[in-house]
This record gives C-alpha cells, structure tokens and sequence, in this order.
C-alpha cells in the first residue's frame, strides 16, 4: 500500500456519492458501492481557527473508499482512498491498496 497525496477529479451524484474517478489522464468507473467516513485533521498544526458549532468540512475530511476499474485498457480493479476538502472542493488520492482479482 503507498500513501501519498496527489490531486485528482471525481465526478460526483447529486447525493455526493463519486461516480466517475480521472487520475493521471486516465479515466476510471466505480465498481463497488463506495465506502465513505470521516477523519480528523490536525487543525491545531495548521494553525486553523474553527468557529465554536462549525466542524464538519472544516475539522473534519470526508474519506472515501473507491473500487476502480480503467473506462479503457486493463479491467484490474484498483482500491483508492480519496478525500475530500470541503473548504477547497478539492478532491485528492491519499492510499493505494494492492490491486484486487477480478472475481468471475
């Protein structure tokens, strides 16, 4: 597994739920129901003031995990986690799983 941070673009439902991933100018469908949660950021490093009553998009990330599959080319599936920044409206690929065999 490798963690790093590098900015992609996810296209998203009216509910928010990802649809479609595009990663290094290759263009990726979802598989699997994605699974989402929340992690804390170290706001207090960052030197962020949050107003008292205002945390959710500011203290917190939405962390999603993402089965994907290439639109074009090989049909590997590749487990991502992504968050995003409701403060920018950025979406960034923060974890690499080891690729998943296609089940039959």
């Amino acid at each position: 597994m490798g963690i790093f941070t590098e900015s992609i673009e996810v296209a998203r439902a009216t509910d928010g739920m990802p649809l479609r991933v595009k990663c290094r100018g290759r263009d990726y469908r979802l598989v699997a129901e994605p699974q989402r949660w929340f992690e804390r950021r170290k706001w207090w490093d960052e030197n962020l003031r949050i107003p008292r009553g205002i945390g959710a998009g500011i203290a917190d990330y939405e962390m999603w995990r993402l089965q994907l599959v290439a639109v074009r080319g090989s049909q590997e599936v590749h487990s991502v986690d992504v968050s995003f920044d409701a403060q920018t409206q950025r979406w960034r690929l923060v974890r690499v799983h080891q690729t998943l065999a296609r089940s039959a």
